[in-house]
């Protein structure tokens, strides 16, 4: 990254509003070296001038084919970036268009602009209106939706660009499947040097429609298009809201809409220039205080209660969730030996600050004189040999403790749906007994979020004792099966476009530290038995999925995971055949999934990196 006054400028800005600790590790985040350059990778998949031809011709043949209005309000831009924009849309494959102009500058350069386009390029596509006065950007737009009679409106800045591909593979889309009433692709920025040559980089590669992650960054953007009958129904942009008018818009669109679809490819340019939002998120700072309303309004249309405040990075949320009374929660541990990581454990575990909760160890098969001793330390009275019920005591807190005997081989699945089978409460915490708690209101963070309709898991950012990130969430179809997202990542990094630190949505989150409401827990059967050892937590939150419940991964909910300390390495014949085994069980049943790919990740990104590499 080339230094310039600029760039320095910038950095002292950011350095004053992180600190030196976070200014250092976002940093990091930037200056990490990209396996596949960006550049390259865009020439290489953009489409070419074969591609686009029979896209044009494909196009005319269609008979009903959807019309779309892109509005663009205007004040004062660049001419060079307005003209490239509306020779943007002239260059679609796609001809079914109207690019809606409204426009509130303080001269008449862009409608001269507007006219001359169309009079030179024969473009009768373009409509434009100039305003009275400058309304602001979404009493603007209104505006300009005021002209438009398109099937789908689209919105665009006015130095932006669209790929020539852009309308045609929205097209193909909306007319293959009826449902869809919103629809957003992926997008990229664009910087243009002094020779003119565009240089493309800082692709964001997005995930299917994720609720969770909308409400912590309004990650959709560029480009979005609803249809009018959507629009009809949820309004247009809200002037109490300028600054975020899109956030909100597509917050409430998202809502509504019968079917939200994500075009998984680069068809938008954000153009960056030392007064955009793009390249410097401090330029429109009254943008993120609208932008935490925007969160603030929808919750509210929901019905949720949460406390939305912003994060130390720019335009991005964080939601905490109230708790509705005061359920009591069943954590569930399994345990072998290992006396010393119990009581870590369990003693991080009364720092807890939410006190209605019970804990059910079970014993499998320990050996040591040493965890029996602190069985009996728990329960406060000898163990009754030879029962299932070994003992049970009450914590310091006041909190039950139950000892169960679990006689059979070591088979995590079993064991867990044989605590739950004991379990009191409401809520189940599956937890390993390598689990050290970090966060003091950990059973709040989760149990917020697991009593939201739709909820079904709430996961945890685990690190490894040497405060590297151990779990952040599970992608499935990585290393051909799934695997633990940023893994090595070190804690007070955030990784890509921050999704380390974020709530948002993944497939699946490890069971060495979960929530699940118990309903869900016994209506999918508990955890698959033929799974002993691997894949059962994947193959659990995928069953939780399928019954239309959300999977939620909770980065507020930190703790260390001192992984495998219990039950060892796969290092026999034995452990590596059921390995095998499980492997092959799990590729089998969801094998659609896995060939399909992770509707939470991006087909564009790698799946034998996880920290959202480029896939070559």
């Amino acid at each position: 990254m080339k230094i310039t006054p600029y760039r320095i400028k910038k950095g002292v800005l950011y350095l004053k509003h992180y600190g030196p600790k976070a200014f250092w590790n976002r940093l990091k985040d930037k200056m990490e070296s990209e396996r596949v350059p960006y550049g390259p990778w865009f020439e290489r998949h953009k489409a070419g001038s074969i591609e686009l031809r029979q896209q044009a011709k494909l196009s005319r043949k269609l008979e009903k084919p959807p019309v779309f209005s892109i509005v663009v309000p205007c004040y004062n831009p660049n001419l060079d970036y307005f003209f490239e924009l509306m020779t943007s849309l002239h260059e679609q494959s796609y001809g079914y268009w109207q690019l809606c102009l409204a426009d509130a500058s303080t001269s008449s350069r862009v409608e001269d602009l507007a006219r001359n386009f169309r009079f030179i390029y024969d473009e009768t596509r373009i409509y434009y209106i100039r305003l009275r006065e400058n309304g602001g950007i979404a009493e603007n737009t209104n505006s300009g939706m005021d002209l438009a009679k398109g099937d789908w409106i689209g919105f665009m800045d006015h130095d932006d660009l669209l790929a020539p591909n852009a309308l045609y593979e929205l097209a193909m889309a909306v007319i293959q499947d009826k449902e869809i009433e919103a629809i957003y692709t992926d997008e990229d920025q664009v910087e243009e040097k002094k020779d003119r040559e565009m240089i493309h980089q800082k692709p964001h590669f997005k995930p299917d429609y994720s609720p969770d992650l909308l409400r912590s960054n309004n990650y959709i953007t560029h480009f979005f298009c609803v249809k009018g009958d959507l629009l009809d129904r949820v309004g247009g942009f809200r002037k109490e809201f300028d600054g975020a008018q899109d956030y909100d818009f597509i917050l409430r669109c998202t809502e509504a809409a019968k079917k939200v679809h994500h075009i998984p490819k680069v068809l938008y340019h954000w153009r960056i220039h030392s007064g955009s939002t793009a390249d410097n998120p401090m330029s429109k700072s009254y943008a993120y205080k609208a932008g935490k309303r925007a969160v603030e309004a929808q919750l509210a249309r929901a019905g949720e209660r949460g406390k939305v405040s912003q994060l130390p990075h720019f335009g991005f949320y964080r939601v905490k969730y109230a708790v509705t009374g005061a359920p009591l929660v069943s954590i569930l541990i399994p345990n072998k030996d290992q006396a010393g990581v119990l009581r870590r454990c369990m003693a991080s575990l009364q720092k807890s600050s939410y006190q209605n909760y019970e804990v059910i160890l079970v014993e499998n098969n320990s050996t040591g004189q040493e965890i029996f001793s602190y069985y009996q330390e728990l329960a406060g009275k000898p163990l009754e040999q030879g029962k299932t019920l070994l003992g049970q005591g009450s914590l310091p807190g006041g909190q039950a403790v139950k000892i169960l005997r679990w006689e059979k081989g070591f088979n995590y699945s079993a064991i867990n749906n044989f605590a739950a089978s004991h379990a009191s409460g409401e809520y189940l915490i599956l937890l390993n007994n390598d689990i050290e708690i970090i966060t003091k209101d950990w059973i709040e963070e989760m149990l917020g979020n697991c009593q939201r309709p739709g909820v079904g898991i709430v996961g945890a950012r685990l690190y490894y004792p040497n405060n590297t990130i151990q779990h952040a969430g599970i992608v499935v179809g990585i290393d051909g099966i799934a695997a633990n997202m940023f893994p090595g990542l070190k804690r007070g990094q955030e990784g890509y476009y921050h999704k380390a630190a974020l709530q948002l949505n993944y497939s699946a989150v490890t069971a060495a530290c979960l929530m699940v409401p118990k309903e869900i827990y016994e209506k999918v059967h508990g955890l698959e038995e033929k799974l002993a050892v691997a894949f059962n937590d994947l193959d659990f939150c995928l069953r939780v999925r399928e019954e239309g419940y959300l999977v939620v991964y909770n980065p507020f909910v930190e703790a260390y995971h001192h992984e495998s300390k219990s039950r060892g390495q796969e290092d026999t014949k034995e452990k590596v055949r059921r390995f095998g085994e499980e492997i092959e069980f799990v590729r089998s049943r969801w094998m659609q999934l896995i060939q399909k790919g992770d509707p939470y990740y991006n087909p564009n990104l790698s799946l034998k990196k996880c920290n959202y590499s480029l896939r070559r």
